[in-house]
């Protein structure tokens, strides 16, 4: 409602109302009734996302009693212990009573990007993550008494960044806005010149003004945005930012990690082998007591857990799981026991077995023993020097069901798809190979070039990945958007967390990590990669329509100019009353682009040159059209001596007639059947055109004459010579566009 276009449409209407006809200002009568359906619209959206965000919202595990239940934030309270695992939201303040190699995230409280060590007896502040390791803290202040809330009224200053449609729409405005005041004044300044009498000023100034406003962009552009996230709601997506919803059109690459997006994040173990010497059943043992005793337990320790359950223990040290260090220990009273990366540890016999399983496909990790206890601060980056390797684990995966399809989808439709994982290169590649992707080049996260200009190159031409770090990911994406790609990162692991910050577009899986939801634009609450295509389709769906109903708006500002140009500053009378261009605004470009901007489409839905392919399309329809009406009008005028009424409904007819036509021109590009409809409504709206000529009192409300055989012939020749001139052009029902204009 608070733009300024709304507020030049206001002021006019004002003094419609007071100095002049009061049926001249039914353009209010259109912004209220465009601004009420955007507003409707908006409304049943966001009712539809808050829904649908209340499924992927941050939950608590908190202890009471010492029972350990999920409960929602808005149920904790002060005293309450909650504990923390990697990925989690800290949800209140507090003070920690444990920590176990804990990193936070305070970078939405600080600005600080890099993780911070925190110790027991130190404070916590709610809307801090977790990256690292795990912990449990007591509440002592939630909700409005939270740190994290009373940042909120900074917060909510901050905006999220335009997307590239929504700056060039922007643009389109600011130049529009400059426009009417510069015409504004050129009229205004003809007017008192001639010394107009107050009722011709006011209908002039009105019809001329409020003509060059597209009053109904800005609902529109909302509005797709708005009924584009809430299908997007219906299956099971959740749109964090409305322009993400762009965003997907424009996608040229699409990073993914490989577990949880292309393969299931569920696993089982396959096989345990037993380095030489050891006793049957010994790896086993030991394996299922470090699953067993991890105070936070991934996807892997939970796999390894089901497979082998065994009775907790005293614990006596521990480091969680981390994937910057690729290793996570226990420290048990009789030894300590790692589980990481084979590369970390001298395999011997087993080295060429994990190198075996990795190239097809599995998931190798080695489990060794140490006598050597966990340092207390710091555990370094690598295992105890004299860990003894006692097996190898491997765990399967499954193919996520319909990838094949969506990565097929992803290849014709022109995007780029990228695999980083932390799992071996070899892996990594056979899963690649195995969905359809393919594998150019095979790199390691180690590999990553220093140099900007030779990462760039780097990233450009690997499309696997391994072995890659969170900071590994994040340079990657980093440097394909350096190199010019609009890059999507897909991902549902605290390690993706820096990638999706990265990207131009940041999607999380559903059953991902509280972090990874947070920072994201889309979450697909389901958790199915297969839903990917029909996002992409609407996106490209919402761009190309916004893209086709900008046109038929500019159009009508270029047609005002031409009006003004020509006839506005001479004492000829005004061609158009503004009941009349309100009549034809709502038949010609109203309706028609509230149904197009939110109906099926197909053909080219390129996001850039926004402007110039608008300006290249507007400026010549609208000016074409001027022609056409203006010499109708003054033929009528003045070569068949007609009354200002009847020249003025030849304009009106003509107008109509053009504006149908450039609608019909507009969607030739689309499907045959997305036409046929289009022509379907435009000679529904021209019969409702026809009907106001044909009933006496809307003839009258709207300063018509009667269509007797002399004003239908001048408007036919009039309108036909237009649509002719537009037609040589190239604005055709065959071909779309002027010819030499990318559509």
């Amino acid at each position: 409602m608070l733009t300024v276009f709304n507020a030049i449409l206001a002021a006019f209407g004002a003094v419609t109302l007071i100095f002049g006809d009061v049926r001249d200002a039914l353009f209010l009568g259109v912004i209220v009734a465009n601004a009420t359906i955007g507003i409707t619209q908006e409304s049943r959206a966001k009712r539809a996302l808050d829904r649908l965000a209340s499924l992927v919202a941050p939950r608590a595990t908190v202890v009471r009693g010492g029972v350990e239940r999920e409960l929602a934030t808005s149920e904790v309270v002060p005293g309450d212990l909650l504990r923390l695992k990697a990925g989690d939201q800290v949800v209140a303040d507090g003070e920690l009573v444990q920590a176990s190699d804990l990193r936070l995230d305070e970078s939405v409280l600080t600005g600080e990007s890099e993780s911070v060590r925190r110790a027991p007896g130190e404070s916590v502040h709610s809307g801090a993550f977790a990256v690292q390791g795990s912990g449990a803290f007591t509440v002592t202040a939630v909700g409005a008494d939270s740190f994290a809330e009373r940042l909120l009224g900074e917060a909510r200053s901050l905006r999220h960044p335009r997307s590239p449609l929504e700056r060039a729409v922007n643009r389109l405005l600011y130049a529009l806005v400059g426009l009417v005041v510069l015409l504004g004044t050129l009229l205004a300044f003809s007017l008192r010149h001639r010394h107009a009498g107050l009722h011709e000023a006011v209908a002039t100034s009105t019809a001329g003004v409020v003509s060059l406003i597209p009053e109904g962009l800005m609902v529109l552009v909302s509005l797709t945005y708005a009924v584009a996230a809430a299908r997007m709601a219906r299956r099971g997506v959740l749109a964090q930012q409305l322009n993400a919803i762009e965003s997907l059109a424009s996608v040229e690459v699409l990073c993914v990690d490989k577990t949880g997006t292309l393969t299931e994040s569920a696993l089982r173990v396959a096989e345990i082998a037993p380095a030489d010497g050891q006793p049957h059943g010994a790896p086993a043992s030991a394996l299922a007591r470090l699953a067993a005793n991890a105070s936070s337990r991934n996807d892997t320790l939970q796999a390894i857990a089901d497979a082998h359950p065994a009775e907790p223990e005293a614990v006596l040290g521990e480091v969680p799981f981390s994937s910057r260090r690729g290793w996570s220990a226990i420290q048990l009273e009789d030894a300590t026991y790692y589980l990481g990366s084979p590369e970390l540890f001298s395999l011997g016999n087993l080295e060429q077995l994990a190198v075996e399983h990795q190239g097809r496909g599995r998931r190798v990790l080695a489990l060794a023993r140490s006598r050597v206890s966990l340092p207390v601060e710091d555990p370094g980056e690598r295992p105890a020097p004299d860990s003894e390797p006692l097996a190898l684990v491997v765990l399967a995966e499954r193919l996520r069901p319909n990838v094949r399809h969506t990565i097929a989808f992803l290849l014709e439709e022109g995007v780029e798809v990228k695999v980083l994982s932390g799992d071996a290169p070899q892996t990594v590649a056979m899963i690649a190979g195995d969905v359809g992707i393919p594998v150019r080049g095979v790199g390691v996260g180690c590999d990553i070039p220093s140099d900007p200009a030779d990462r760039a190159e780097w990233a450009l031409q690997a499309s696997v990945v391994g072995r890659i770090s969170p900071e590994g990911k994040r340079d990657v994406v980093q440097a394909l958007t350096g190199a010019g790609r609009y890059v999507a990162m897909l991902g549902d692991g605290v390690n993706d967390v820096l990638a999706l910050k990265a990207a131009r577009l940041a999607i999380a899986q559903g059953s991902g990590a509280q972090m990874s939801r947070s920072v994201a634009d889309l979450v697909l609450v389901s958790g199915d990669f297969a839903i990917i295509p029909t996002l992409v389709a609407e996106g490209r769906r919402a761009l190309r329509n916004l893209q086709r109903v900008t046109k038929l708006y500019v159009t009508k500002s270029a047609f005002a100019t031409f009006l003004i140009l020509t006839i506005g500053i001479t004492s000829t009378a005004y061609p158009l009353l503004p009941r009349q261009l309100s009549l034809v605004a709502s038949l010609t470009i109203g309706i028609p682009t509230f149904f197009l901007a939110l109906a099926p489409s197909s053909g080219p839905w390129r996001p850039e040159g926004f402007v110039r392919r608008v300006g290249r399309w507007a400026v010549p329809a609208g000016t074409i059209a001027g022609v056409g009406v203006v010499s109708g009008y003054l033929f009528a005028l003045h070569d068949l001596d007609f009354s200002v009424i009847r020249a003025r409904t030849i304009a009106t007819i003509v107008l109509v007639a053009v504006g149908l036509y450039l609608v019909l021109a507009l969607e030739a590009a689309g499907s045959r059947r997305r036409s046929a409809l289009v022509g379907g409504m435009c000679l529904s709206l021209a019969g409702a055109f026809a009907a106001a000529l044909a009933i006496a009192p809307m003839r009258s409300f709207f300063g018509l004459g009667v269509p007797t055989p002399g004003v239908i012939a001048t408007a036919a020749v009039a309108g036909l010579l237009a649509i002719g001139a537009l037609a040589l052009a190239g604005f055709t029902p065959t071909a779309g566009e002027p010819r030499g204009v990318d559509s």
